[in-house]
């Protein structure tokens, strides 16, 4: 479906004695360009941050700030030697059948041994803080991509109308068109024979045909059933799910070649009225695209 490239996107998360705050910003941009502001501890985050963005957005000028603190009761930078702590109980447990002792083992037995702690590992602590923010970047790329699609929604829903009622008044222009023909045909066949004074120095059938080509010229089918085209193409394009910012640039290229094509051919002031007009939505359809992921 439809996405707009404008959007904000926010998260708070919790973890492992962290808090973490992030923003994801974006608006319209010819490229996927991401600019990341975070603590200076988590700069060698940075191309990580932009990985997670890259696969969720393609297009879209992106901010994404990240704010950290660290809670008061966080966790102690000391954790649990499992592996000890199992050897000391049992050490424990053999000292109290050896001296035939009835009092279990307690807490305040192996406190005694400061061995059943250890200083925690940097880059374990490192991992721990990364999956927090990882975390919350996805939570606000998620925030962002809502906003995104409801707003991609609401510029279809235009597009659609628009696209549509061009379409709609092509069948008009087509049809003026051909309507057209016989009387451009007369009034070019009364335009020759003004010129010629002498007709039996005129092949009749010679200036026939070439009237007939002239007048054929005129005809702008060809260029209705390209434009016809290029809207269908269009709407189905609106209804994928893959971006299509791009395809739908460059169909209205194409949509505005026809447009001109079909001004440049007539002889008519009311269709050159009418593709006035359609070149108008053109450029409106146009500049609602530049918002299009």
């Amino acid at each position: 479906m439809v996405s707009s490239m404008t959007g904000y996107g926010r998260a708070e998360v919790e973890g492992h004695g962290l808090s973490a705050f992030i923003e994801v910003r974006s608006v319209n941009s010819r490229y996927l360009d991401v600019t990341v502001r975070t603590p200076r501890a988590l700069s060698h985050r940075e191309k990580d941050i932009k990985d997670l963005i890259r696969g969720a957005l393609s297009r879209g000028s992106v901010n994404v700030t990240v704010k950290v603190e660290r809670n008061a009761n966080g966790a102690a930078p000391l954790r649990v030697n499992a592996e000890a702590t199992k050897q000391y109980v049992k050490l424990l447990n053999e000292v109290r059948r050896t001296a035939k002792l009835r009092e279990p083992v307690k807490l305040a037995h192996l406190l005694s041994f400061s061995e059943i702690f250890e200083p925690v590992d940097e880059e374990d602590s490192d991992e721990r803080d990364w999956e927090v923010i990882r975390d919350g970047i996805r939570q606000a790329l998620a925030d962002l991509n809502v906003m995104r699609a409801n707003e991609g929604a609401e510029l279809a829903k235009d597009l659609r109308a628009r696209v549509q009622s061009i379409d709609n008044i092509l069948v008009d222009v087509e049809r003026s068109s051909k309507e057209r023909i016989p009387e451009e045909r007369k009034k070019l066949f009364e335009r020759v024979e003004q010129l010629v004074s002498d007709k039996a120095i005129v092949d009749q059938n010679r200036l026939e045909l070439e009237i007939v080509l002239l007048a054929e010229k005129l005809d702008v089918t060809e260029e209705c059933v390209r434009f016809h085209t290029h809207n269908k193409f269009f709407l189905e394009a609106l209804g994928k799910k893959e971006a299509a910012g791009r395809k739908l640039n460059f169909l209205i290229q194409e949509m505005n070649r026809e447009a001109n094509t079909i001004g440049s051919k007539t002889n008519d002031a009311p269709i050159a009225h009418i593709v006035v007009q359609i070149k108008e939505e053109l450029e409106k359809i146009r500049e609602q695209l530049q918002n299009i992921e």
